[in-house]
């Protein structure tokens, strides 16, 4: 089911399928859209799963022209309350993952659990700024998104996962592609994280190159002590298209984490 959600500063494209008690509710990296998530979805029967474009992705619109993390994370949670949902896991992905690590320190009403997909850290990532402004460069074409799957990926993708990868990239709207090189990534959360204490996964590709395996589980193993840490062999940053069987026996993990 595909629906559109009117937030105080955005309309947020929604797809929906399958019912239950408990939900997943899927946040996608800088670049995707909610069917980055589609392999994964589909190995998860008629479990309850929402899939938000975020803004400024997919068939997101803006109205307050805002693409910050905190006007994403008041996004997700508007929709999640439009939806009536009352105990739900949120699965992010990169940039999605520190947006879901924001509502985790926020206390968003019924977030049980955390399933983190190569997350960006909740502290600012090291990356220069020649660096992340080639990083914005590189989504203004096809070539560049191109030479961006190469450093994204540890093997080939599919030709349809390409070009769904190609147009969700290149149809992004401006700020949001500025948004995240320019501040999101380098945006400190603080803390507050540590509060948390539901069950977390976090996943990252063995040869990612974005998301360093060992640097995530020394970061993660102070502030989620209780996190499951696992490693998916072969996969670089795309783990959702790479390695969509690890992720989504993560999903029914948590699933069967949260209904026991």
């Amino acid at each position: 089911m595909h629906d559109i959600i009117e937030t105080a500063g955005a309309k947020i494209a929604l797809t929906e399928q399958g019912s239950g008690k408990t939900a997943l509710v899927f946040l996608h990296y800088w670049g995707g859209s909610g069917r980055t998530w589609r392999h994964v979805a589909a190995r998860l029967g008629d479990a309850h799963l929402l899939m938000p474009d975020l803004r400024g992705w997919g068939a997101s619109v803006a109205n307050d022209e805002r693409y910050d993390l905190d006007a994403m994370a008041d996004d997700v949670g508007a929709v999640i309350a439009a939806k009536g949902l009352t105990r739900f896991a949120l699965v992010g992905h990169s940039m999605g993952g520190k947006v879901a690590q924001m509502l985790a320190m926020r206390g968003l009403p019924g977030l049980a659990g955390l399933v983190l997909v190569a997350p960006a850290p909740t502290a600012p990532m090291p990356v220069p700024a020649e660096i992340r402004a080639a990083m914005l460069a590189s989504y203004q074409s096809a070539e560049g998104v191109a030479q961006a799957i190469g450093v994204l990926t540890h093997g080939p993708l599919s030709d349809e996962d390409r070009a769904m990868v190609t147009e969700d990239t290149l149809g992004g709207a401006d700020g949001a592609k500025r948004a995240w090189p320019e501040t999101g990534m380098v945006a400190d959360l603080g803390q507050g994280l540590s509060a948390f204490d539901g069950p977390v996964t976090i996943l990252v590709g063995a040869a990612d190159k974005v998301e360093n395996p060992d640097r995530l589980r020394a970061l993660y193993a102070a502030q989620l002590p209780q996190a499951k840490f696992r490693v998916n062999a072969g996969a670089g940053h795309l783990s959702p298209l790479e390695a969509p069987d690890s992720v989504a026996d993560a999903c029914r993990d948590m699933l069967g984490r949260l209904s026991g």
